[in-house]
């Protein structure tokens, strides 16, 4: 296997001889291996675990041919060290039993090392580089401040962030003391990735299109903009991706990232143009597109790719991760497609 670097190339806005394609949440239920691991083990166990998080990571790798393996971990991983209590909840994710909701849970919320701490996480990073042997480029990740605050503020899920709004609104001064703790431990999270071994990393802000622009650039900006100027620091490129943000796409391009992440709420070529062409973007097929018949799967491919113009810059990806129930070989066919019809 020849080394693929076009991933890479695209995040710097480099020619590429095809589009590279990745998918979000690409390791997961939707494919048979991971089941089979799954039946033994709890998804907490597997990140605990550097041998079985590394072959996690590298099934959709060898099943599918993507153009970058992205770590298996989880966005929540970091809070438990610094004090908060977790546990995924059949049937309900995860489930947060010591929420955050005043100054004294702030302050008592540890700033932790990651290099201690989250040390399984880094030597699953380096056994996946051991394995990729330099031929297929890894990306770490970690959840933005704001979604990770919406986690423990809302302990768990949430539909309209009742508390999290609550908390930002009532006592901006707590809400950013909090913001600038995650942020710390991100910041640094993100640079152990790095020097384990990531030659990419994405900031995850899954639930940040709850706010409007204003509050956005109030209350979540600042934090954002320490972590991707921590991480370009490095010299190993960022993807900035959030749901549900096509009226914030400038905000989070001013916040930072060498490529901008979109949903498939708005079409490819509006909002790169709203990014601007300076920035690199991935995007955007609707995950439920994978669940379409082949040939309208094939037409939304082309669009995607024709939105793009063969313009330096562009990896495809969907607006959001896998479903559970996608077909495997529907994701396989999309990679497929990608490839043939951007050859350049």
């Amino acid at each position: 296997m020849a080394l693929n670097d076009r991933f890479l190339k695209a995040c710097r806005r480099e020619q590429v001889d095809c589009t590279p394609v990745w998918f979000m949440r690409q390791a997961g239920r939707y494919m048979a291996e991971y089941r089979a691991i799954r039946a033994k083990h709890t998804l907490l166990e597997i990140c605990a675990q550097p041998e079985l998080a590394a072959e996690v990571t590298l099934q959709p790798v060898h099943a599918l041919g993507v153009d970058a393996a992205i770590l298996f971990a989880d966005i929540l991983l970091p809070l438990m060290p610094m004090g908060i209590h977790l546990e995924f909840a059949k049937g309900e994710g995860p489930v947060i039993h010591n929420p955050i909701g005043s100054r004294a849970d702030v302050e008592t919320l540890r700033v932790i090392d990651p290099c201690e701490e989250l040390a399984h996480v880094l030597e699953a990073v380096k056994l996946v580089r051991r394995e990729l042997d330099g031929k297929t480029p890894l990306i770490g990740f970690a959840g933005a401040p704001f979604t990770l605050a919406s986690y423990i503020i809302e302990g768990g899920s949430s539909r309209n962030f009742i508390k999290t709004k609550q908390l930002m609104y009532r006592d901006s001064q707590v809400w950013h003391a909090l913001m600038s703790k995650l942020a710390q431990v991100i910041a640094t999270y993100l640079v152990a990735q790095i020097e384990a071994g990531a030659q990419a990393v994405q900031l995850f802000d899954s639930w940040v299109g709850v706010l409007s622009p204003t509050d956005y650039r109030e209350f979540v900006l600042p934090h954002s903009q320490v972590i991707l100027q921590t991480v370009k620091a490095s010299g190993v490129p960022a993807i900035h991706f959030g749901t549900d943000t096509a009226t914030l796409l400038p905000l989070l391009t001013e916040a930072g990232g060498d490529v901008i992440g979109l949903d498939w709420r708005i079409d490819l070529d509006r909002g790169w143009e709203t990014i601007g062409f300076d920035r690199a973007v991935q995007g955007n097929l609707d995950p439920v597109a994978l669940f379409a018949p082949r040939d309208e799967l094939e037409r939304r491919v082309r669009r995607i790719l024709d939105q793009a113009a063969k313009r330096p810059g562009h990896i495809f990806n969907l607006g959001h991760g896998i479903l559970q129930e996608t077909p495997v070989e529907n994701v396989k066919a999309v990679v497929e497609m990608v490839h043939e019809f951007s050859q350049r």
